[in-house]
């Protein structure tokens, strides 16, 4: 059996993060409109700018470091966190990885003092959808305009 763990990524796991993402979603590709497909999935000059504005956590194997899951976040506003940018590679979805990645962001997030936590999610990611929903995220009501398609505000009280 593999060991997984969590941690903060650094600059040196942009490809395994970058290929992460494009895995995870490749087969959302034809429901996205190209800049929202482009905005998720994350050129290498956009994840730069991700691991600069927020933490970003990767699920890794141990002893070699292959980057199978990742996840985003910051502080949004004072007392709110916003996570962004979850992905598991498709052959480690079903091993409990999102969920690890979720409780390591929402544990940071509340050792900062936040009492809220918001994401925001596409319609075609049902799957996703139901994962959160299933730990404690409601919709909001909140829906604004992702690259010419709806995305889909949800929240937990932390």
């Amino acid at each position: 059996m593999t060991l997984i763990s969590i941690r903060n990524a650094t600059v040196a796991d942009g490809r395994g993060i970058t290929e992460c993402l494009s895995s995870a979603f490749e087969c959302y590709q034809s429901s996205y409109t190209p800049q929202a497909y482009e905005d998720t999935v994350l050129s290498s000059q956009a994840l730069n700018v991700r691991l600069r504005e927020m933490c970003v956590l990767v699920a890794v194997t141990e002893p070699d470091e292959n980057v199978v899951g990742t996840l985003a976040f910051n502080i949004a506003i004072a007392g709110e966190g916003h996570l962004r940018g979850m992905a598991v590679r498709p052959d480690w979805q079903g091993r409990g990885i999102a969920k690890r990645l979720l409780y390591h962001a929402e544990g940071q997030l509340r050792a900062q003092n936040c009492r809220r936590v918001t994401l925001d999610t596409t319609a075609p990611l049902l799957h996703a959808i139901s994962f959160y929903e299933l730990n404690g995220y409601a919709a909001t009501g909140k829906e604004v305009d992702f690259f010419g398609m709806p995305l889909f505000e949800y929240a937990k009280n932390l």
